[in-house]
């Protein structure tokens, strides 16, 4: 099993995670679409050459966002984070997986 975080704009993500929970991803037990947000403040100073969904090159944007936490069983993990690219409106994803331990 893998847990799986993610940043995504406040206004995205319901979409974001509902992409992401149709792969499967977000399952525990007899349970589905199993998550934890955090909200909070990102910010990026996008660079020369990049198409921001938000802000403009060569400014600092502060953006609010929700970071959402699940866990993902390992057949699921590849396409959840597949899903997650192809839903969220960034074009760099800030994502983090963890491999767990079945203690």
């Amino acid at each position: 099993m893998y847990k799986l975080a993610f940043f995504v704009p406040v206004e995205d993500a319901e979409s974001v995670k509902e992409a992401v929970f149709e792969t499967g991803a977000g399952r525990l037990g007899d349970y589905e679409a199993c998550c934890f947000q955090t909200h909070g403040t990102g910010q990026f100073r996008p660079l020369e050459g990049a198409q921001p969904h938000i802000g403009h090159v060569g400014s600092l944007e502060v953006v609010e966002e929700v970071k959402v936490e699940l866990v993902c069983q390992d057949e699921h993990i590849r396409a959840a984070i597949a899903a997650l690219k192809l839903a969220h409106p960034y074009e760099e994803v800030a994502y983090d997986v963890w491999q767990l331990a079945d203690l």
